[in-house]
């Protein structure tokens, strides 16, 4: 059996991508991770749990073409691999997000399982052989820029956090809080969860402030700390209004070269984590 085959028997790693202030890359970071994990030849699947839905408009996905979608998925009306679409990335799939899920605290205020219902979808389609015949070694959920049932439900589902962390004065500040409610979410709800890691995003070199905030992290919460940073990048910023990743509207920009080398980095440390799990 090759590495390759073991790789495809293993379940998929679940990481959400969390931070409760918004404009910090969060969506940015899904969107170009995944592309970047796909790129290497990881298969993803992306979860768009922002009633915003911008992860799925910056893969091309249009809002008319958005009837099935993750509200649907949380009420149980459809199963996880009756409801994902392909992007133009080979390797990465997408599950939409719809403005209906603004509406989904009140439609699931009486069910018992409402904050477990995302991980239950999850669960019941890894635990039966898909009709499509798909596989995933990542599945990636972008949660909205809030800590609200969307956010607890993808908490619940996952085994880590990914947090990408704005270069700027208060960032520290909100890591503290988000990082209390991992905790909570740990002692109450998934004692498995665990932060994957911090990304530091929007990193402009000619402000003295990045490297200070830079600094500060590092100090904080070290290795915990991706080395690989995301610089501030005009064309990764203008990539969603054409559908796209930035890897494939500009691959040669530093955006995308950092969005790849984040890919790679976050691989590793998956693999050094299965190792150490291992022995």
């Amino acid at each position: 059996m090759t590495d390759t085959d073991v790789a495809i028997a293993s379940p998929p790693r679940v990481i959400c991508l969390a931070n409760q202030k918004g404009g910090v890359g969060k969506t940015t970071t899904a969107i170009n991770l995944g592309t970047g994990l796909a790129a290497i030849g990881e298969p993803v699947l992306l979860i768009d749990l922002d009633p915003q839905g911008n992860a799925s408009t910056g893969l091309g996905i249009d809002r008319d073409d958005r009837v099935k979608s993750s509200f649907e998925l949380l009420l149980g009306e459809i199963p996880l691999d009756q409801a994902v679409v392909p992007t133009a990335v080979p390797g990465f799939d997408i599950l939409p997000a719809s403005m209906d899920l603004l509406g989904i605290e009140v439609e699931l205020s009486d069910n018992p399982r409402r904050l477990y219902r995302l991980s239950d979808e999850i669960a019941a389609f890894l635990g039966e052989t898909s009709e499509s015949g798909k596989h995933y070694n990542y599945i990636l959920i972008d949660c909205p820029p809030s800590l609200n049932m969307l956010t607890l439900n993808a908490m619940v589902a996952a085994q880590s956090v990914l947090v990408p962390l704005q270069c700027e004065f208060f960032a520290l500040e909100g890591l503290t809080q988000l990082l209390s409610t991992i905790e909570q979410v740990r002692d109450d709800l998934n004692t498995t969860l665990d932060v994957q890691g911090i990304v530091l995003t929007m990193y402009d070199l000619r402000n003295n402030l990045s490297g200070q905030v830079e600094a500060d992290v590092r100090e904080h919460l070290g290795d915990t700390v991706y080395k690989t940073v995301i610089p501030r990048n005009v064309r990764v910023s203008e990539a969603p209004s054409f559908g796209k990743p930035a890897l494939l509207y500009d691959l040669k920009c530093t955006g995308s070269v950092a969005y790849m080398k984040l890919a790679s980095e976050l691989i590793q440390r998956e693999r050094a984590r299965a190792t150490a799990q291992a022995s």
